[in-house]
């Protein structure tokens, strides 16, 4: 790469974190993971926070590790069984607010694994918002049970995070 490639990329990449930002939304604690070396599919788990931006939401998501990546959560059904569906319409993501998505929750939806997710690896993830757009996150694979999320209930939580290098 020549040095006035590797200058513009990183222009191109200091405005782009720059514009994530500026939207007032971050990425806390996020990983990736799937249910065993071969699987077929797998998930993305994080804390979406909105910090003073507008109302957003959070409409879809995309990766190149997977053919089809969605938006899903856990619904109980009649007969008190719980079931992973795909969520259309997306979430709601408020100025200040948040969105968690956990195990047994929120989460993205990787279907069609292009690739083993293995420890330690970083996929990229574009969450698409109906306002904010399109922005793409650096995010780790981690394949180790967790107890929590890295969240806690009473509004603290670990200020470990990413900013996006969205479009």
């Amino acid at each position: 790469m020549s040095v006035r490639s590797t200058v513009l990329a990183g222009i191109f990449a200091a405005f782009s974190t720059a514009a994530a930002f500026a939207d007032g939304i971050e990425l806390h604690d996020a990983y990736a993971r799937a249910a065993s070396p071969m699987a077929q599919s797998g998930a993305a788990f994080m804390i979406i926070h909105n910090h003073g931006g507008p109302d957003d939401r959070l409409i879809g998501a995309a990766s190149p590790i997977a053919q089809k990546v969605e938006l899903h959560t856990h619904e109980e059904d009649d007969a008190g069984v719980m079931r992973m569906i795909h969520v259309e319409e997306g979430f709601a993501l408020p100025t200040d607010g948040e969105i968690v998505m956990e195990r047994g929750g929120k989460h993205v939806m990787f279907m069609g694994l292009s690739e083993s997710l293995e420890q330690g690896m970083t996929i990229p993830l574009t969450l698409i918002f109906e306002a904010a757009g399109e922005m793409t996150f650096d995010i780790e694979v981690d394949l180790e049970p967790r107890a929590g999320h890295g969240h806690d209930h009473d509004g603290n939580h670990d200020h470990s995070h990413s900013h996006g290098s969205g479009d």
